[in-house]
């Protein structure tokens, strides 16, 4: 385990959106701002409820859209986490804005409550595939969010893309990176944009829409890649890239197999060889923690094999790779596995196992879920939540 994996984490859910993109499948709600504050009430409870734990390296409070959350509540929730598991000095900060809700005041309300680490929801900078995204800033914006939160303090900054629209063209993606570079961030995640069942995107696909075309994403990839890599950010995990000493330390500790407690509606954690979710529809975990209950709506315990299948699933998400350990060599023996290893998608130098060609990520993954003995976390999935 890796420094990484030697450190404590924690996550809050925000639910709270203006409206719902149409690609996303997260626990979200849009039109109910009323019940921010009741939420915020239960999410302090539900912190206090927890049985007291080690001191946090790293706190990220995702959604939704927290930067819809007065600042004030947002401290509310540190300042839980402090008393109830203390947080170390320094440790990274950090929270997910969009750039139309920010501004001046709000930067510093932020600054002030104690965040040094925001995200921007970005996804693109040309107003048409902004437009079919469903989001509701343009790129003036982005821009305009990434300098006020340089001078509120923030010295830590990512902004998020999303990649492969049929909206989208190659310059389109092109001038998106290099505008996105040009807004000087610290970290930078780019993501192919993916049909999930249920959304709308899922729905307008299920009528005809065209889907992404996952050719042109893996060209879209190489190009983020390159941009990015002749800027000085370094690609650490499948779609992060950041410069040096900007790594995203939350999302490092999931990817190291590290412990992370979770809050909110719809939140995964794992701690002590356990992983758990909470009520994903909102009304649910409010009616569970104000009656004085734990949300949890369901847990997988791993132990032996699980463990170990667990531990590559999730390493081999970073560039850095992982140990290759029982669970390795069992890769390396299967078939499938030994024909992605010839063909270079995946190498095996040392004792360390790496995917070589991210854009395959998701048939390694599946060659080690093949691996897997038994059956998998509730509701089928893996329980493995990552938020960036």
């Amino acid at each position: 385990m890796d420094r990484f994996g030697n450190l404590a984490g924690a996550y809050l859910h925000t639910p709270f959106c203006a409206a719902i993109c149409p690609y996303c499948d997260f626990a979200v709600v849009a039109g109910k701002d009323d019940l921010i504050d009741r939420y915020c009430d239960a999410v302090v409870a539900e912190i206090g409820m927890d049985l007291p734990w080690k001191p946090l390296d790293a706190v990220y409070i995702g959604g939704g859209t927290p930067s819809r959350v007065p600042g004030h509540q947002l401290s509310r929730f540190l300042e839980a986490l402090r008393r109830r598991h203390g947080i170390n000095e320094p440790a990274e900060l950090s929270l997910e804005a969009n750039p139309e809700d920010w501004t001046a005041e709000t930067a510093a309300s932020f600054r002030n409550a104690g965040f040094n680490r925001v995200s921007f929801g970005a996804q693109s900078f040309d107003d048409s595939v902004l437009v079919s995204l469903g989001r509701r800033h343009g790129p003036d914006q982005i821009s305009m969010a990434v300098a006020t939160a340089r001078t509120a303090g923030f010295d830590n900054i990512s902004i998020d893309l999303i990649y492969g629209s049929p909206d989208e063209s190659e310059r389109s993606w092109r001038d998106t990176v290099e505008a996105a570079i040009a807004a000087g961030p610290d970290h930078m995640s780019c993501y192919a944009l993916t049909v999930e069942p249920g959304t709308e995107l899922g729905r307008q696909v299920g009528r005809g829409a065209p889907a992404p075309d996952p050719d042109i994403q893996a060209s879209r990839f190489g190009i983020a890649d390159s941009i990015l890599t002749a800027n000085g950010l370094t690609r650490y995990e499948v779609s992060n890239w950041s410069r040096p000493g900007y790594e995203c330390v939350y999302n490092s500790i999931v990817w190291a197999q590290g412990d992370y407690v979770a809050y909110g509606n719809g939140a995964h954690r794992y701690r002590g060889g356990v992983r758990s979710r909470n009520f994903r529809r909102l009304e649910s975990y409010l009616k569970a923690v104000e009656g004085g209950e734990s949300p949890t709506a369901g847990e997988e315990i791993l132990t032996g094999w699980d463990l170990e299948l667990d531990r590559l699933f999730v390493g081999l998400r970073r560039s850095a790779g992982v140990g290759v350990g029982e669970g390795g060599q069992a890769f390396l023996g299967d078939p499938d596995g030994q024909r992605l290893l010839e063909a270079g998608v995946v190498s095996a130098a040392g004792d360390r196992l790496k995917v070589e060609n991210p854009m395959l990520s998701d048939a390694v993954l599946r060659v080690v879920l093949g691996l897997k003995v038994g059956e998998q976390g509730p509701d089928g999935d893996t329980l493995v939540a990552i938020d960036a």
